[in-house]
């Protein structure tokens, strides 16, 4: 008996296979993963994405950088975000598809409604994020993750008690109009 995951039983799937699929979307991405199971290690750190793949086990940052390693590949414009909240211990963190104006949650993965409608500042993501969590946000950043050096690096903070005309995304915005 073998497990079923993107249509192949007993098969595990594979980094390659993901880029490889000439159809992919952010729906088909979000189907393969309704049966891997919440890792609470708790762990900043980015999970290799080989092993994440064949153990079937991660974290939402395991989940989001892929989506956005993958999904880029395919031509989608994605952004990772994660948002800090009053009361929950690690942080969580998304990849939003601007295309689409959704973003993936690994906490999300099993419903058959596995993307999350949103607007795209960072400020819109975050305090969806945390009303999926009944929790208030504190701050939220967007970040760049590189799977060559493994490095993550920040790219925009947002204050939830900032005035929102302060934020870095929405003053980008501005100035590229």
């Amino acid at each position: 008996m073998g497990f079923f995951c993107g249509g192949l039983v007993g098969h595990a799937l594979t980094m390659n296979e993901l880029l490889r699929d000439r159809k992919m979307t952010p729906k088909r991405f979000a189907n393969h993963f309704e049966s891997f199971r919440f890792d609470d290690r708790f762990v900043f750190d980015v999970q290799d994405p080989h092993q994440f793949l064949s153990q079937r086990k991660g974290d939402c940052i395991d989940y989001a950088v892929l989506a956005d390693h993958v999904l880029t590949h395919h031509g989608y414009t994605t952004r990772l975000i994660r948002v800090e909240m009053v009361g929950i211990d690690a942080g969580h963190a998304v990849c939003y598809v601007d295309d689409d104006r959704v973003y993936l949650d690994y906490n999300n993965r099993k419903y058959f409604f596995n993307l999350k409608r949103s607007g795209p500042s960072i400020r819109q993501v975050a305090k969806k994020i945390a009303a999926s969590f009944e929790a208030n946000w504190t701050f939220a950043q967007e970040f760049a993750f590189d799977y060559d050096s493994f490095n993550k690096r920040v790219i925009y903070t947002v204050v939830k008690i900032e005035p929102p005309s302060s934020d870095p995304d929405v003053i980008a915005r501005k100035e590229s109009s």
